[in-house]
């Protein structure tokens, strides 16, 4: 069995220093591929850096909607820059973060569709964060479009009749520890509804640990406990959850590692 965590936050401070060990610990719980999220500039250096060290790794480098007050053009230079890197293999986190607010809706919004665009014309799929702003995320998607490759919808935490929208515009729906929560039976109801083709699995390490590590720091091998739930939902296999959302991951993300 092969798992892929196609979203960690391996570069964060929670993990500084003991990287290697998470990563051998993942191995060891079948998870065998990582998709290592930036999300500013000090986080995207380390995903490049991580991606370099580790032929099983990948680098995702994008501007969080909490740091949409400092984007301007000289961040979207970089971004191109950083895109042209051979594991770079999406680009995201991006959408908007109505939790926290660290910066204004009209300024979320302007860096989201600048973002979207430079997906669009440099042909990468993109990764979607939407905290409490689900028709917003929804309105500038399907304004936008997507890129040619698509995308997905991370750490999908919304009701069945929201994970059709974003079914019906394109994108894939990534499930990570909140799947498992007690109280989200919402989320596993729209989990029903996901394509196979278009189902993929995530830790959001080291937040959201699933059941039964809930309210501890989250790791990417945890991602099993997030396939058993979503073989339950489906009613299939964990060895099926684990080859249909590895398969997925390796054809959005256009990349295969050599050993494969």
């Amino acid at each position: 069995m092969k798992l892929f965590d196609t979203h960690t936050h391996l570069n964060v401070e929670q993990f500084d220093g003991i990287e290697d060990d998470i990563i051998r610990q993942a191995w060891q719980n079948d998870v065998n591929y990582m998709a290592v999220v930036g999300f500013d500039e000090a986080t995207i250096l380390k995903s490049l850096e991580l991606s370099e060290q580790y032929d099983s790794l990948i680098s995702v480098v994008g501007w969080h909607p909490n740091e949409a007050g400092s984007y301007n053009d000289a961040v979207e230079e970089k971004l191109r820059q950083w895109l042209q890197h051979p594991k770079v293999k999406m680009l995201g986190e991006i959408g908007l973060d109505y939790h926290w607010n660290r910066a204004s809706k009209e300024v979320q919004e302007r860096v989201f569709r600048r973002q979207i665009n430079l997906a669009k014309e440099l042909e990468f799929p993109i990764t979607i964060h939407n905290r409490e702003a689900t028709e917003d995320v929804y309105r500038i998607l399907k304004d936008e479009g997507l890129p040619k490759k698509g995308g997905i919808m991370h750490s999908f935490g919304g009701t069945p009749e929201e994970v059709q929208q974003f079914i019906d515009l394109g994108m894939h729906i990534s499930f990570s520890g909140v799947l498992t929560f007690k109280k989200s039976d919402d989320v596993r109801q729209a989990a029903k509804m996901v394509p196979m083709d278009r189902l993929l699995i995530e830790t959001d390490a080291p937040f959201l640990a699933p059941v039964p590590k809930r309210g501890k720091r989250n790791e990417p091998g945890y991602v099993k406990y997030v396939a058993e739930v979503l073989a339950d939902v489906k009613g299939v296999s964990v060895e099926e959850i684990a080859r249909i959302t590895t398969e997925n991951a390796f054809n959005l993300f256009g990349w295969r590692p050599e050993d494969d």
